[in-house]
């Protein structure tokens, strides 16, 4: 799932659960469903975690025009230690992810059809995406 800094869901890709998510990178960026804007005019960066540190991932990623920010491990910690005035900043996408766990019929995958189940899960984005939307 790829998010905008609200957490509001921009692209969904279903995959199977043992599937690393650097290997479903392209699908996701590709997938999301609004128009982007003139990268030369607006630059968008892309926060990732440490599992998209790969060469191909990184391609993939500014080829598509987004500057990637990778953090490593313990890179947090070094800049709470070095800044006073740090503020913790949270991955939006769990944020994203508990929103949708409240529909409790996708809590657990009851449907055989990967279709139905994506549409479910479309369903769910298009509804937070909407209170969001009503909140600004």
């Amino acid at each position: 799932m790829l998010v905008d800094g609200a957490g509001v869901p921009l692209a969904l890709v279903v995959t199977g659960a043992n599937r690393h998510d650097v290997s479903q990178l392209e699908a996701v960026l590709d997938g999301i469903v609004i128009e982007r804007p003139d990268i030369f005019e607006h630059p968008q960066h892309l926060c990732l975690d440490k599992g998209y540190t790969g060469e191909p991932a990184l391609e993939t990623v500014v080829l598509r025009g987004f500057i990637p920010h990778i953090k490593s491990r313990g890179q947090k910690r070094t800049e709470k230690m070095n800044q006073a005035d740090y503020k913790a900043r949270r991955w939006v996408v769990e944020v994203s992810h508990s929103w949708i766990n409240r529909f409790r019929k996708l809590l657990v995958r009851f449907e055989k059809l990967t279709t139905s189940y994506r549409g479910l899960l479309m369903f769910a984005c298009a509804f937070i995406a909407f209170r969001k939307a009503l909140v600004i």
